[in-house]
Order: structure tokens, then C-alpha cells, then sequence
């Protein structure tokens, strides 16, 4: 018998499982985990940034979440020791009719409580990234880099010395309710708990329809592709180089990252993928492929936005045109320069409307908490969503 049963090892759920036996531990807690190992998906597979809080709209829960998040996951690092830097990063306009969009990134930042945030001409630009193409750009000396599996597997090491469990291997088949508890059946075992919590990112919707819930989105999964740069040519990038994103899309373009464990990554695009855990062109489900061509929401976002998908699918397929995107941020980078890197997919929630959901999005009822969308910034925000879902959890146990 089980308090919280969290269903998904990746960062997310590990925080959640760790906050919530932090704040209580006689609470008995356990996660399960459909892999054999923890942070298989979209934790293990993203380019590794701390960010700061920049882009999010002030009072949301990613600028919430955020900027806490961002403290909270320095002050662990350093009492854990685990590596990172923070090397800052540039937001570079290559156009004018960008610095519209770039001005309002400033003032969001400073809304979000980041200080030391820098304005840059394009002789200042250079200073930072000699290479670097622009007219304009931003300094944000808060942004970093990081291992977030090695982040997630110290969440995992403190949850079982607080006395929680951990299943691995343990995908989950069905969750129904069996006098006032809620039974988690998986591949192993049936786990009896008095509250569910759904940390599953690409399934998050398939999970929250078991427990009940009323689900108005759908998870669209977005595949994000990165190229590495030749080591000879790394000299290219001294940190981070961005580009200022489109407004309409809850995507950041391609850019350039330092690794923490060394290299330069470019990318990633944002196609979508054919199958919920597509990391390659060949993985394709006809299940999944239909759920998100059959989904309303998603048809409006197509047809609204086809030019713009077009672009990225061409991307995807032409690593002429991939390098044809970065040369504006970067002019000296060259075909030849790059090889193939790795490659993530985003769980990106879509409501019935045509919108992208871009906050966060976390959907309760009596026995279950649904982390319904959790896309970026949620690695660098986890300890703080994790102690908000604590909030939520522990509020059932108070009496």
C-alpha cells in the first residue's frame, strides 16, 4: 500500500517523487518507469541548457517555475557536486524587424527578475562570439549547461535513502478504483495508493484518460534534430548562441550549445514525428501518426502554420537547407563542418483549438495530479514544479 504512486522516471517525476517525500517522508512513495532505466526520453535527450527564465510571459508558470526552478537546481548541484556552468549565452537578432521581438525578451527578463541581462550592439556581439552574424542581441549571463540524466539519477539516489521505491521496467496497463484506492496495474506488479501522480510526458494524455480525467488535449510529439560540429571547427562557438524565436511557436529555432561533457551541438528543428518516441525518420507507428493527424487541434496548427512546418520538414530532410538556418546566426559554418548528431522529441500538448499549449499545465482531481504539458524550461524548472505537485499531493494528506 502506497500514498503516491508517481507514474514516469523522467525529471519530472523524480522530483515530484523527491519533494514529496522531502516534505513528508512517512508518506510512503513510489515511482514505476516503463524503461529499464530512468530519463530515457526527453530528459536524456535535450541539449543540456540551465535556462534562465528569458522568454517566459510574467505571472506564468514557466516564469514562475522558471526562475525558482533555476535556484533551487544551482543550490542541489552545488550540495550534490554535480558539474555544470554557467557560461551565459547571446539572443541575437539577424534582422531588424527581429528587434521588436528581441526588445520584448529584455523587458520579459527583467519582469522575471533576471539581472545583469545586457543589450548588444553588433560590435559588442562580437566580443562574446567573434563568429556570430547580427544586428542586435541580448547577454544572458544566468543561462548554463548541465547533464540533466546525471541530475535525474542523484533525484533517484535521494528518493530510495528517504525510503521510497523505485520500479523500473514497470510500464503501466491499466489504473482503476477499488473501494476509495486507486490500483496501478503494470507489466509486473498491481501497486494500491491513495493518489496517482502522472509525470509521463509523451503518454501524459494516454495516462490521464486511464485515471479518469478529462483530457482536452492531445500530445503532439515534435522531433528535434541536432547536428555536432567537426572538432576542427568548434573554435566557431565559444558558449551559446540563439536566435530570436518566432512568437507564435513554443520553440527556439536552431542554435548553437557548448556541451558540459564537451562538443558543440547545432539544431534542433521541429518536425513532427511519426511515432511518440520517434527519435529517427524511420520510426514510424501508424497509431500514434494517425492520433495526431486525426486530432483537430492539430489540423488547425497545420493548416494555419503549413509554410512554417514545410520549412522545418525540408530542414529535416536537406542538410543543405539545415545549414543554410544556422549560417545566419553563424555565416563561417559550412556543410562540411557538421555530422550527424542526436536527436529528442518534445511532448507538446495541443488543445482542440489550434493552440500550442506553451505553459505548463498540471489538471487535478481527488486521487490524481496530471502533469498534462511539461516542455521546456521543465528540466531546469523540476525541483520547482516538483514542490509545487508536493503542494497539490500533500494538501490530500493533511489531515
Amino acid at each position: 500500500m502506497y500514498n503516491v504512486v508517481v507514474i514516469g522516471g523522467g525529471i519530472v517525476g523524480l522530483a515530484s517523487a523527491l519533494k514529496i517525500k522531502e516534505s513528508n517522508p512517512k508518506l510512503r512513495v513510489a515511482v514505476v518507469e516503463k524503461e529499464k532505466d530512468l530519463a530515457m526520453h526527453q530528459t536524456g535527450h535535450n541539449s543540456g541548457v540551465i535556462h534562465s527564465g528569458l522568454y517566459y510571459k510574467p505571472g506564468s508558470l514557466k516564469a514562475k517555475n522558471c526562475v525558482d526552478g533555476y535556484n533551487k537546481l544551482i543550490q542541489f548541484c552545488e550540495e550534490e557536486e554535480i558539474k555544470f556552468e554557467l557560461c551565459g549565452k547571446i539572443v541575437v537578432a539577424t534582422r531588424e524587424e527581429q528587434l521588436p521581438t528581441l526588445n520584448m525578451l529584455y523587458d520579459r527578463g527583467q519582469h522575471n527578475g533576471l539581472t545583469g541581462l545586457k543589450k548588444l550592439v553588433r560590435d559588442e556581439l562580437k566580443e562574446y562570439e567573434p563568429y556570430a552574424n547580427g544586428v542586435q542581441g541580448i547577454f544572458v549571463p544566468q543561462t548554463g549547461i548541465i547533464d540533466y540524466k546525471e541530475v535525474a539519477y542523484k533525484y533517484a539516489e535521494k528518493i530510495r535513502h528517504f525510503g521510497g521505491d523505485i520500479f523500473p521496467d514497470n510500464k503501466v496497463l491499466d489504473i482503476t478504483e477499488n473501494k476509495g484506492f486507486i490500483q496501478v496495474t503494470t507489466k509486473h506488479q498491481t501497486l494500491t495508493t491513495r493518489l496517482v501522480v502522472n509525470c509521463t510526458g509523451l503518454f501524459s494524455d494516454q495516462i490521464a484518460k486511464l485515471t479518469g480525467v478529462p483530457v482536452n488535449y492531445r500530445i503532439i510529439p515534435f522531433r528535434g534534430e541536432y547536428y555536432k560540429i567537426k572538432e576542427q571547427k568548434e573554435h566557431l562557438v565559444k558558449n551559446l548562441i540563439y536566435p530570436v524565436p518566432d512568437p507564435n511557436f513554443p520553440f527556439l529555432g536552431v542554435h548553437f550549445t557548448r556541451m558540459i561533457g564537451g562538443g558543440i551541438e547545432a539544431g534542433p528543428n521541429a518536425v513532427l514525428a511519426y511515432k511518440r518516441e520517434g527519435y529517427t525518420k524511420s520510426d514510424i507507428s501508424l497509431k500514434d501518426l494517425a492520433g495526431s493527424l486525426g486530432w483537430k487541434g492539430f489540423r488547425k496548427v497545420a493548416g494555419k502554420y503549413w509554410k512554417t512546418g514545410l520549412g522545418e520538414f525540408y530542414r529535416s530532410y536537406s542538410k543543405s537547407a539545415f545549414t543554410k538556418a544556422l549560417q545566419e546566426l553563424l555565416p563561417d559554418i559550412q556543410k562540411n563542418d557538421l555530422e550527424p548528431g542526436g536527436s529528442g522529441v518534445r511532448a507538446q500538448a495541443c488543445d482542440k483549438d489550434g493552440g500550442l499549449i506553451d505553459d505548463f499545465l498540471i489538471l487535478e482531481s481527488e486521487k490524481v495530479i496530471n502533469v498534462g504539458n511539461a516542455p521546456s524550461p521543465a528540466a531546469t524548472s523540476s525541483l520547482a514544479i516538483g514542490e509545487h505537485v508536493a503542494n497539490l499531493a500533500l494538501k490530500r494528506f493533511s489531515n
